[in-house]
């Protein structure tokens, strides 16, 4: 029996259910209560450099990713496969339509920050052709923990 397996762009009526993804994929960085709140996506989304784009297998979400940019550098952010749905290219098959959502709106460089630990996530990027920057420090300057 073959999956029935979709990609769309999510919309804010999904929250609960890419909330409930990041959640069980074992995310560690998600804010509820501050950025990643329903009344913040519903800001993000409106304003057009914010794409949530799930993957559905027979009709469970089952992988998400957020597409952003600033008008000049897109991010991958927030990429999460629920653990029985892993090994079956499904974070790749994310990856490659969240760099096409970005390059639809004129973004020509991509790139994505992963935690350290994760593992998984670097050989993912590394073997879809990301180079890994020297040198770097990512620095931030927050309202709160929960910004």
């Amino acid at each position: 029996m073959r999956e029935m397996i979709v990609l769309r762009v999510l919309g804010l009526d999904d929250y609960p259910r890419w909330m409930g993804v990041w959640q069980r994929a074992g995310l560690h960085s998600i804010r509820p209560n501050g950025r990643d709140s329903r009344q913040a996506f519903a800001r993000q989304l409106a304003g057009g450099t914010h794409t949530m784009i799930g993957l559905e297998v027979d009709g469970t979400l089952a992988g998400v990713v957020l597409a952003t940019h600033d008008g000049r550098k897109g991010w991958i952010n927030r990429l999460a496969v629920l653990p029985a749905y892993r090994h079956r290219g499904y974070a790749a098959r994310l990856v490659a339509e969240a760099e096409r959502a970005l390059t639809e709106q004129g973004i020509t460089v991509i790139a994505a920050l992963v935690e350290p630990g994760n593992d998984a996530s670097l050989a993912l990027f590394l073997k879809l052709g990301y180079l890994e920057a020297t040198g770097m420090h990512y620095l931030s300057k927050r309202e709160s923990t929960d910004a």
